[in-house]
């Protein structure tokens, strides 16, 4: 006879993070089911205030999606991950700094977890927990969107309306991706 031995699975962070348009969600609900495949339980979650596509879906751009459940705060996410082996988070940041301290929780469970997330706000600032996320992150992937202005890789979100809210929700009507040089032209062309 002998002692059945249990094998800790080591948990992680992984980070995907880009402009708006630039793919996160696609990608984020891609290694969700490639996990779900592999047979290992998973959920994500989302922030409540993203209902743009679903209140209880995660919803890509191009209409890919999985069931989620909608939290108001990152705190809530610890007492609902029980007995999953891979969290995915999307719009990370829309949620407050505790997430980092959040995924760091659940990482040292043996739990993989998913971020998704823009680096940077309209105004080209870091935006909310994801650089802090993509410091500590094992893995951490920039997705690029293709410029609406000159074809190049876009890094940038460019606000179209005049608000300077730092949350505000929208798509292609509001916001579009741009490259270094055509950000640069276009808010310079706001400043004068």
């Amino acid at each position: 006879m002998f002692l059945e031995e249990k094998v800790r699975t080591a948990g992680w962070i992984e980070v995907i993070t880009g402009s708006m348009f630039s793919g996160k969600t696609e990608e984020l609900i891609r290694r969700m089911k490639r996990a779900e495949i592999a047979q290992q339980k998973i959920t994500i979650f989302k922030p409540k205030v993203e209902t743009r596509y679903s209140e209880e879906m995660v919803v890509s751009h191009d209409a890919k999606s999985i069931k989620s459940i909608p939290v108001a705060k990152a705190e809530e996410i610890l007492d609902l991950a029980n007995g999953y082996e891979v969290i995915g988070i999307d719009e990370a940041q829309f949620f407050s700094d505790i997430l980092v301290e959040v995924c760091n929780r659940l990482a040292d469970k043996g739990i993989r977890v998913i971020v998704a997330g823009l680096d940077m706000d309209f105004a080209g600032k870091p935006f909310g927990p994801i650089p802090r996320l993509t410091a500590i992150a094992e893995y951490v992937s920039k997705v690029h969107a293709i410029c609406m202005r000159c074809g190049n890789l876009a890094q940038y979100s460019h606000r179209l309306s005049d608000s300077d809210k730092q949350f505000l929700l929208g798509e292609k009507d509001i916001y579009e991706p741009l490259c270094r040089k055509c950000y640069n032209e276009a808010i310079n062309k706001v400043k004068s």
